[in-house]
């Protein structure tokens, strides 16, 4: 538990510091071909990439509601390095939600106890891949709604995406690594990935920062966890139910505080 529990901290760094990276790096720059040629945007990227290989390692060993909240702290972390590194103005409402945020996520990662990964039927699989790709379809669709729908629409495609990471079926051994291929779940990941990481960029370009990635973050700590508790066998702590969804309900609100923080960066 603890190597995911890591996994999950290190992954909620990684998210943050990429967004640090990332505004850096479109200072002074001009379009998509100047992002291209920018080392820092390019290494925030990078650092995105490797966030989300980390979150896939705590999902193996932790249930779906404490990695995605975990990861949802990295709003705090973002606020924090912003005020260090960029010289972000912290509105006291920003502190407070930190402060309850760090405490929100303590009881969420003292309620989750370690969980192998599910066996999930065929079945379900096939459904969560269908799921992801109608949301990536819908992504690709649905042009003239306007960044609230893309930002839901990508909360809910990275929701998939963290469902399918929790229930797919890792070999023993790396030869026999195809395997993964062959089941559904794995290209639901895939694919409900794409949807999340294009439905999110939608929604930045259809609107500001703040509110869209309230939105994500909010879709992203409860639908995974209802999903997570009545499709896959997530199971709370004994005795640690009460306090678990009080500190979820925290966790979403302090996410819709911070996401609309001056010190939350504007990406273009």
């Amino acid at each position: 538990m603890a190597l995911a529990l890591a996994a999950a901290v290190l992954a909620a760094l990684g998210y943050a510091a990429g967004s640090i990276l990332q505004a850096v790096g479109v200072r002074g720059g001009s379009g998509a071909a100047a992002l291209t040629r920018s080392p820092l945007y390019l290494t925030g990227l990078g650092v995105d990439g490797l966030a989300w290989l980390l979150s896939l390692v705590a999902l193996r060993r932790l249930p779906t509601f404490a990695v995605q909240s975990l990861l949802a702290g990295s709003l705090a972390l973002t606020v924090v390095l912003a005020r260090v590194f960029l010289g972000s103005r912290l509105r006291p409402r920003d502190t407070a939600a930190v402060l309850a945020l760090v405490a929100a996520l303590g009881v969420v990662g003292g309620a989750g106890t370690e969980q192998p990964s599910p066996t999930v039927a065929t079945a379900l699989q096939v459904v969560l891949l269908v799921t992801g790709a109608l949301l990536l379809l819908a992504v690709l669709v649905l042009r003239r709604y306007g960044s609230a729908t893309f930002a839901v629409l990508a909360g809910l495609g990275y929701s998939v995406a963290a469902l399918g990471a929790r229930a797919v079926t890792l070999p023993d051994a790396w030869s026999q690594a195809w395997r993964v291929l062959a089941e559904p779940v794995a290209w639901a990941v895939v694919v409900a990935g794409i949807a999340g990481t294009l439905g999110y960029a939608a929604a930045l370009e259809k609107g500001p920062v703040g509110p869209a990635t309230a939105l994500l973050w909010s879709v992203e700590v409860v639908v995974p966890a209802v999903a997570g508790f009545a499709l896959l066998g997530d199971v709370v702590r004994p005795g640690w139910w009460v306090p678990t969804v009080a500190a979820l309900v925290v966790v979403v609100g302090c996410s819709v505080v911070l996401a609309g923080s001056p010190a939350i960066p504007e990406e273009t």
